[in-house]
C-alpha cells in the first residue's frame, strides 16, 4: 500500500486544488493530507475559511482518504505519524524538495518528494486570484449603483 501525503492551506477551494490532489492521488493507493493551521500561516494573509471548515472541505473530495489538521508547534509530527512512502508539493508551495528528502531522512524517513506542476486550464487557481477578482468586480458594481440608490428590485 502506497500512502500520499499532500499538504496546504486550502483556502477557498479552485481547480488548482483539485488538480494537485487527483494527480497526488494518481502516485499511491491512498491520500491523506494535512491541512496548515490558521496559527502557523505566516507567508500569505490569513485564510478566509476557518481550518476546520477546510479541512471538512478537502476530506469530503473524492480523490482524499482522510484529511486532518496540521500539527501548531511541530509540522513534521503528522507526517511521522503517517509515515508516507511520498509527499506532494503544489506547484506554488516554498519548500524544496531536495531539502525537504533530506530533513525527513534525518528524522528516519524514506519519503519521497514530488512537486506536482501547475494546473494551466482555468483562469482562477489561486485563492489569491479569486479574492482580487471579487474584489474587483465588487468595485465595478458600486461604481454602477447611483448614490443612494439601495433599493431591492422587488415591488413594495
Amino acid at each position: 500500500m502506497i500512502r500520499v501525503v499532500a499538504t496546504g492551506t486550502f483556502d477557498i477551494l479552485h481547480p488548482g486544488h483539485l488538480w494537485y490532489l487527483k494527480e497526488s492521488a494518481q502516485l499511491g493507493d491512498e491520500l491523506y493530507v494535512i491541512i496548515a493551521r490558521d496559527a502557523n500561516i505566516r507567508h500569505k494573509p490569513r485564510p478566509v475559511i476557518p481550518e476546520e471548515q477546510r479541512r471538512c472541505m478537502v476530506e469530503a473530495l473524492r480523490p482524499v482518504a482522510k484529511a486532518i489538521l496540521g500539527d501548531l508547534t511541530d509540522m513534521y509530527r503528522p507526517i511521522r505519524e503517517l509515515n508516507p512512502d511520498i509527499i506532494t508539493l503544489g506547484c506554488n508551495q516554498h519548500f524544496n524538495p531536495e531539502i525537504l528528502e533530506r530533513t525527513l531522512e534525518k528524522q528516519g524517513m524514506q519519503t519521497k518528494v514530488v512537486r506536482i506542476s501547475a494546473f494551466t486550464n482555468s483562469p482562477f487557481t489561486s485563492s489569491r486570484d479569486i479574492v482580487q477578482e471579487v474584489i474587483r468586480r465588487s468595485d465595478a458594481m458600486k461604481r454602477h449603483i447611483e448614490p443612494g440608490d439601495h433599493s431591492s428590485g422587488c415591488d413594495e
